[in-house]
């Protein structure tokens, strides 16, 4: 399976932290489902200094692009629009 890092920065708008907040539950719905069918591998906040959540890194693992795609099109974070700038890569996790 093809691995992919991807990582999502929050919007900076005052509504930016309600969003997620409201997205989180589904969001966190789907990481558990990803985990189940061994195409989750981890994930977590970004936060800054404060503590305060500001995005998100996913590593997920995926047999095809249209699998990676059909993420990308059901995920909460994204469809809520709680993340503002978001970069997937492919990524190999080190066998260590």
């Amino acid at each position: 399976m093809q691995q992919y890092i991807i990582q999502g920065w929050d919007g900076t708008d005052e509504k930016a932290l309600e969003r997620r907040m409201n997205a989180r539950p589904a969001h966190l719905e789907g990481a558990r489902k990803l985990k189940t069918t061994g195409h989750y591998v981890l994930g977590g906040a970004i936060l800054n200094e404060e503590g305060k959540m500001i995005g998100s890194t996913m590593v997920l693992q995926f047999e095809s692009k249209e699998q990676l795609q059909q993420w990308i099109d059901s995920e909460p974070y994204i469809i809520e629009k709680v993340w503002e700038k978001i970069d997937i890569r492919s990524f190999k996790v080190a066998d260590v």
